[in-house]
């Protein structure tokens, strides 16, 4: 069974760099033909696809976010982290860290992914 963990601060002051790890455990990342997702979202809106990390380490981003989005692994934790720089309010949302097959990017609820965590709150307020 694969599961898979969100950590990091909660509070993100405007301006900074969100910073989300994601924990997996039951699998590795490396394993073909998986792909590391991160959703988040806001209330009242859409679940919004931020970007994703393949097997192979290679990365993805929603068009919207890829000039401040970054996403980076530790193999030999078994990890992967989204780093998004110069957050605004706008950026508040539930994050989520998911896999799925490389379709991502179309799913509109978290029950198309294979696995998802449970969630991290961030806010970003001063």
């Amino acid at each position: 069974q694969v599961q898979l963990q969100e950590s990091g601060p909660g509070l993100v002051e405007p301006s900074q760099t969100l910073s989300l790890t994601c924990t997996v455990s039951g699998g590795s990342i490396t394993t073909n033909p998986y792909y590391w997702s991160w959703v988040r979202q806001s209330p009242g809106k859409r679940l919004e696809w931020v970007g994703a990390i393949d097997y192979s380490g290679t990365t993805y981003f929603s068009p919207a976010l890829r000039s401040r989005a970054s996403i980076s692994r530790d193999t030999s934790k078994n990890q992967f982290t989204l780093q998004l720089s110069s957050v605004t309010p706008a950026d508040t949302a539930l994050y989520f860290c998911a896999r799925d097959r490389g379709g991502g990017i179309y799913y509109t609820s978290l029950s198309e992914y294979d696995y998802w965590g449970r969630g991290a709150q961030v806010t970003v307020s001063s």
